[in-house]
């Protein structure tokens, strides 16, 4: 057994199989495993080995795309058959909601590459003969799509990584981990000492104990996994006699369940309710293909649709049921990519569909371990997308949650109710008073939308009868009314986000940002090294205020901040909520140890009240006896001032686009601020707005958004930030590699489309563009311009079709409309309203 090694990946799944292998593809050699008992013996052995392609996450359709493709000449290259079968995959639709969900995501298989087909009831009945197609809208069908055999696939990992010089301990016990002073890591285990470079940890059911021996509290925990298989079919058999093809995978998304042909039988898997999490601690020191007692009264309601769908089902006996552990993250989403707080540490954990995922978590984060970035937009499955909230109780409580929503409709505005309230705002209640319809981000609550008083949801227009995944609603709350419908279409809180929109640019409006992250940077080194890392310049003036990027060593963008520089050597930096701990720990670990530079994470010690509109000027000086007129306190400045007998920094910037200030405070003094501005506006037609109404002006604006556009897949450049990014400054992270891509020819433009002929359906993003009929692009974010009256969408396209005036297509929701590109801003271009 080696003592050394460049690289350690703790498991032999088909997870950490895969990974070995990719790494070993990479070229690095220097690379073991160690698995404590014999491969697959973990949860991969009695995996189903379904290779679904669709999935509403980028990241995780990357992934699969990948890893479906790799499967394809895996035996050639390994010499090994993995059993892949691409019998393709039928996935129906019982509902308009549904069909619009089939046809979101054929929007972001196009612009994947993902190949997607149509289905009638008819062609369905053609392919599956065995199914009832009553009440079936139509489907979607996957070509590549099928199985594959999970112990076979992961030996020809095994045995493809050997080929490339790595070596597999079997057997092998991991008793603890320690990381030296020079950050190599120490793994000991019962057969001896390896010392490596980097770790990579993919231990599947175990992941509680190796998040115990790392000292992290990795946000996940498994969910049992029933299956069922029966007897062979008579219908099937007869079939394969005929040598007629195999019918392929069918999935019923309304009734929740997937079914595929097994030996001549069926399998039936659910994704039931009242699946429990288990191995909360892991699993005992015995634990080896190891399987719970079945509980088929859990699965009753899914055996008896799935009878109704497909009767042969109901006419043979049950020969086996599996019922395993499968890993949850709150989510549903994998995590893969680096630890916090930690250098060289690799988590590749929490695969709920770890057969169709191992390939390309193993590609890419061999990209990140190698090339020390990733090549797609990973932040979907990063592990930092999660924060310290995110513990054991949470963890129950939202991976069940996860669990049982597999097959439900993922509306782009769904807000789940597990684990909620959990971190709230001090006005949080004046809020919800006043109408808030909350939803989440990062654990915390925030307003997305004001209802009016009283104002609640047709109840004919609650659910979709007669179909088990039939919620279209937040989870009812015993004594109030349901007063939002989700929908992939402009929905019940339309007009009410509308409305708050006209208020805010007519009148004044009070938005609730605390969920920003904050952070201090201080020390008489300080600036320097802010000015080292960012690509914009750091304010050199107190007072001043600056949007700045941390790029990726590739020129992409990482993370964006607002620096405001409150005196010399101290700096306040604002992010946004959802990116926290990522943030947090790029830059941790960027802290020079030869500067004089101190950073703290404050965000739970400032509370942020957006005060925006025309009349904010009025409002905000009843309360204070600094001067807020425009010659006094320009815009892209900020001052520390008294708001009535509380204070606050008040920063002039915002997100929507009007004049106003951020009111940063102390967040013990917020109900007090939020009180007085609320009485101080009365006169002046304050009323509280939500993120919708920001989202909706900021569309107006051509904001960019990080996740969206802006992309560690996009250059600064193609972001179109060229007035936020200074290569004549001096040296900062990505700088030499953004310029020479810049030279070469930058392959996207960031474009504002006005979308022509729209009437009850917006761009929401992912959507796919095209001109004469070829794709060149896709939208990063779309929605109504309430100010404009247009129908907006922000996108990135080719180049060469990015020009003003250019005509060009999106499909939303399966139809075709001509869209325009337009001057960036269509709202207020020259910004005369910010500046006034």
């Amino acid at each position: 057994m080696k003592t050394h090694a460049r690289v350690v990946v703790i498991g032999g799944g088909v997870v950490g199989a895969g990974t070995l292998y990719a790494l070993a593809k990479k070229g690095w050699s220097d690379i073991v495993l160690v698995e404590r008992n014999e491969l697959t013996s973990g949860s991969t052995w009695h995996a189903a080995g379904l290779l679904p392609l669709f999935n509403m996450s980028y990241s995780v359709g990357k992934v699969h795309q990948y890893s479906v493709e790799q499967y394809e000449n895996l035996e050639a290259e390994t010499g090994q058959d993995v059993g892949l079968r691409q019998v393709s995959n039928i996935r129906m639709a019982q509902t308009q909601d549904r069909w619009d969900e089939f046809m979101y995501y054929a929007g972001i298989a196009e612009t994947i590459g993902v190949e997607v087909n149509l289905l009638t009831p008819e062609q369905i009945k053609e392919i599956w003969p065995l199914c009832n197609t009553e009440g079936i809208l139509g489907a979607i069908q996957h070509p590549r799509d099928g199985y594959v055999q999970p112990a076979d696939l992961t030996q020809a990992y095994a045995k493809g990584a050997r080929n490339g010089g790595a070596e597999i301990y079997r057997n092998t016990w991991v008793l603890s981990i320690e990381q030296k002073a020079n950050d190599e890591w120490l793994v000991k285990t019962d057969k001896g000492d390896i010392t490596c470079e980097h770790l990579v940890t993919a231990t599947g059911n175990f992941v509680r104990q190796t998040g115990d021996m790392l000292g992290l509290d990795i946000p996940v925990i498994p969910v049992e996994h029933q299956y069922i298989v029966t007897e062979p079919i008579p219908e099937i058999l007869e079939r394969q006699k005929q040598g007629l093809p195999e019918m392929g995978v069918l999935r019923d998304a309304d009734s929740a369940w997937y079914m595929r042909e097994e030996a001549g039988g069926l399998i039936l898997g659910p994704y039931e309710n009242g699946a429990p999490c288990c191995y909360i601690d892991g699993p005992d020191d015995t634990a080896e293909y190891e399987l719970f007692q079945e509980d088929l009264e859990r699965l009753e309601p899914y055996i008896e649709a799935c009878m109704e769908r497909v009767p042969v089902f109901g006419e043979v006996g049950i020969k086996k049921v599996y019922n395993g552990a499968i890993c949850y993250t709150p989510d549903g989403s994998p995590i893969i990519g680096p630890a916090w707080g930690k250098k060289n540490l690799w988590l590749n954990e929490g695969h709920s569909f770890g057969i169709t995922a191992a390939g390309g978590a193993g590609w890419q984060l061999a990209e990140w371990i190698v090339e020390g970035e990733p090549t797609i937009d990973m932040m979907g499955v990063d592990p930092r997308r999660f924060g310290p909230y995110a513990s054991r109780g949470y963890l129950k409580e939202k991976n069940e949650e996860a669990y049982r929503n597999v097959f439900t409709h993922h509306y782009p505005d769904e807000e789940r109710g597990a684990a909620r309230p959990l971190k709230q705002s001090p006005c949080h209640d004046r809020l919800k008073s006043l109408g808030a319809v909350f939803g989440s981000v990062y654990g915390w609550d925030r307003a997305n939308w004001f209802a009016p008083e009283g104002y609640s949801v047709d109840p004919e227009k609650i659910g979709h009868p007669g179909i088990i995944t039939n919620k279209n609603h937040p989870p009812i709350v015993e004594g109030e009314p349901v007063r939002e419908l989700w929908s992939f279409r402009r929905s019940n809180y339309f007009e009410h986000v509308g409305n708050e929109v006209k208020n805010v640019t007519e009148n004044a409006g009070l938005l609730d940002m605390t969920a920003f992250a904050k952070y201090k940077v201080t020390g008489t080194d300080a600036g320097e090294w802010l000015g080292s890392i960012l690509a914009n310049r750091i304010p050199k003036a107190i007072g001043r205020v600056g949007l700045c990027h941390l790029l990726t060593t590739q020129g992409g963008v990482r993370s964006e901040f607002t620096v405001y520089k409150i005196s010399e050597g101290d700096y306040y930096l604002v992010g946004p909520g959802a990116f926290e701990r990522h943030d947090w720990d790029y830059l941790n670990k960027l802290l020079p140890k030869d500067l004089d530079v101190k950073l703290d994470l404050i965000t739970t010690q400032q509370g942020v009240l957006v005060l925006a509109g025309p009349r904010s000027r009025n409002i905000l000086q009843k309360l204070t006896d600094t001067d807020l007129s425009n010659d006094n306190f320009k815009w892209l400045t900020g001052k520390f001032i008294n708001v009535g007998f509380a204070q606050a920094h008040a920063l002039r910037v915002n997100f929507v686009g009007e004049l106003g200030w951020e009111l940063h405070h102390p967040i013990e003094m917020q109900n007090t601020i939020f009180d007085l501005v609320m009485e101080a506006g009365a006169e002046f037609g304050i009323k509280p707005f939500g993120i919708r109404a920001m989202t909706a002006m900021a569309i107006e604006k051509s904001y960019r958004l990080i996740g969206r556009e802006l992309s560690i897949e996009y250059s600064a450049y193609e972001s179109g930030l060229d007035r936020f990014v200074h290569p004549n400054k001096g040296e900062f992270i990505g700088r030499d590699r953004l310029v020479e891509r810049h030279a070469a020819g930058d392959n996207w433009k960031y474009v504002t489309l006005e979308v022509h002929g729209v009437t009850d359906v917006d761009a929401r993003g992912s959507e796919a563009i095209s001109a004469n009929g070829n794709l060149v692009g896709r939208a990063t974010s779309g929605g109504y311009g309430w100010r404009v009256e247009k129908s907006l969408a922000l996108a990135m396209v080719k180049p060469e079709f990015g020009e003003l005036g250019t005509e060009l297509e999106i499909i939303i929701l399966g139809d075709l409309y001509k869209a325009t590109i337009i001057a960036e801003s269509p709202f207020d271009g020259e910004n005369a309203r910010l500046r006034s």
